[in-house]
């Protein structure tokens, strides 16, 4: 039976208030200071103007546009319910960081979320409000009805908006819960405001300024980017744990407290490689020491990394072609031929850069070889921790184990390396939540992440004799990521303006 604009307006925009937005109600709840009769106008309040601003939207957009506007109305509706769906198992919200986190997704990582539950959600509260849009006979009416409906609409939120103007300093400090827990209008401004962001990057890098190799030695600088790895689960920092076993013996290894800029992979990778904090996009470490005479090589499992611009960028995929005897879903595969790889260089600086991937959920388990689940039993992905947290825990410190042995290989594998200065560096790109206040994975706002989203693990390792550590005294207690960059600079003797001394846990090159 056909239904006039205005009451298909009215159902669709009561089904999105009731079944998209009560996460966005349960924060108004919980954080507003309001008096029992104060909260209560809030949410009221609230609850008028979301109606209203969306019945608008679903009056113009259909109104307007017809089968496209139905068309759209129903991708919405499957979207907001997935966006939902994430909301309320994982603890996210749908800001910047995670629509840019969703771009940086491979389908291999994306998959690791698909379960039976997700898809039953997205049937029942996604699909079937969509098929309502699709197949719902509408009366458009007249154009003079739209404007009679959008004007008293417009004038409701005024009024209302009004009513509540002392709201607006506790509306301003929760914009960035509030916006990304409203859907749809969370994943459609966010993704615009990525879009136009990414955009902005296209520019070229900002060049910094030309540096110079001052000696002949032989070195190289192996830089290991981890992926979600916690400083908390390391038995170097103190875990009760035994997850590093092998490098808690290594000799000469220097364990830094640090923290990272980001808590997900594109901005915490890039802290690691610009030379300073900040949103332009400076010259990274491995362009700039390529352009300043050093072989560099980027071995990579991973994604979302910053503009790269060397000669040799390896994926974990064209390794496994080239060692087909070798996982390449591992990250053991980033090792193979290493050593080869430096002994053949023509060059007397090099700089090798893996992008490891090995501790990214949900599916820590799958992260690492049968033989080093030493912690079980393990979940197999995070929904199915969250019944039980101890188990996604096993997980998560079997791939820490991991990366324990894959580091004290890599130590081993220079050690042996005589004719070579050499220097190991591990450094997390952010941390992880492991069910901790009931949040999970990586990627809330710096201001809202707890301290094991951005507390990471730094590690360090030099031959004998190749450069002075700076003491305790001289160093922050806490480091922050551009360190990288300085010392690395440092190591393969690069003198340029762009070096910070203050930025370089060793002394200056004379």
């Amino acid at each position: 039976m056909p239904v006039s604009l205005f009451a298909f307006s009215c159902v669709v925009s009561l089904a999105t208030l009731l079944l998209d937005n009560i996460p966005f109600f349960n924060y108004v709840a919980d954080n507003t200071n309001e008096s029992a009769g104060g909260k209560i106008f809030l949410m009221g309040s609230l609850v008028v103007v979301m109606l209203v601003l969306n019945f608008m939207m679903t009056y113009l957009t259909m109104f307007l546009m017809r089968m496209v506007g139905r068309i759209l109305l129903a991708i919405l509706s499957v979207i907001n319910a997935t966006a939902v769906y994430f909301i309320l198992t994982y603890n996210v919200m749908i800001d910047a960081t995670t629509i840019e986190n969703v771009f940086n997704t491979r389908y291999s990582e994306a998959s690791g979320f698909f379960s039976w539950s997700l898809w039953l959600y997205i049937m029942a509260f996604g699909v079937l409000p969509a098929l309502y849009c699709l197949l719902q006979p509408v009366v458009f009416g007249k154009v003079k009805k739209l404007g009679v409906c959008c004007g008293i609409s417009l004038a409701i939120v005024l009024a209302v908006a009004s009513l509540n103007i002392g709201q607006t300093l506790w509306i301003s400090q929760h914009d960035t819960e509030l916006g990304g827990l409203l859907q749809p209008w969370s994943y459609l401004a966010n993704t615009f405001r990525v879009v136009s962001s990414q955009q902005d990057e296209q520019a070229e890098e900002i060049k910094l300024p030309d540096g110079q190799i001052v000696d002949n030695e032989k070195a190289v600088v192996v830089l290991v980017i981890g992926e979600s790895a916690r400083k908390a689960n390391f038995q170097l920092y103190g875990y009760d744990r035994n997850t590093n076993p092998l490098l808690s013996k290594q000799e000469g290894l220097k364990v830094y407290q640090a923290t990272s800029c980001a808590t997900y992979t594109t901005a915490g990778a890039k802290a690691i490689l610009e030379p300073k904090n900040s949103d332009d996009l400076y010259e990274l470490l491995p362009n700039y020491a390529f352009r300043m005479g050093v072989d560099v090589s980027w071995r990579t499992s991973n994604w979302g990394e910053p503009p790269i611009h060397v000669d040799e960028y390896i994926t974990n995929e064209e390794l496994g072609e080239r060692y087909p005897d070798e996982n390449q879903y591992y990250d053991g595969i980033l090792l193979r031929g290493l050593r080869e790889r430096i002994e053949s260089s023509s060059k007397n600086k090099v700089l090798i850069v893996l992008h490891t991937s090995t501790s990214h959920g949900p599916k820590y388990a799958e992260k690492y070889p049968k033989e080093f689940e030493a912690y079980q039993p393990v979940a197999r992905n995070v929904e199915e921790g969250e019944k039980n947290i101890g188990l996604l825990v096993n997980a998560y410190d079997n791939t820490i184990l991991y990366t324990d042995f894959l580091l004290d290989s890599l130590i081993n594998t220079l050690r042996m390396m005589t004719d070579w200065k050499s220097a190991m560096i591990f450094i997390s790109d952010h941390g992880e939540s492991l069910g901790e206040n009931k949040m999970f994975m990586h990627g809330l706002p710096m201001k809202l992440a707890p301290k094991v989203q951005y507390e990471i693990p730094f590690l360090v390792w030099t031959s004998n004799d190749y450069r002075t550590y700076k003491k305790e005294d001289e160093l922050p207690a806490v480091l922050e990521q551009h360190y990288i960059f300085h010392s690395v600079l440092n190591l393969l003797s690069i003198q340029s303006p762009a070096y910070n001394k203050d930025y370089d846990i060793f002394s200056s090159l004379k």
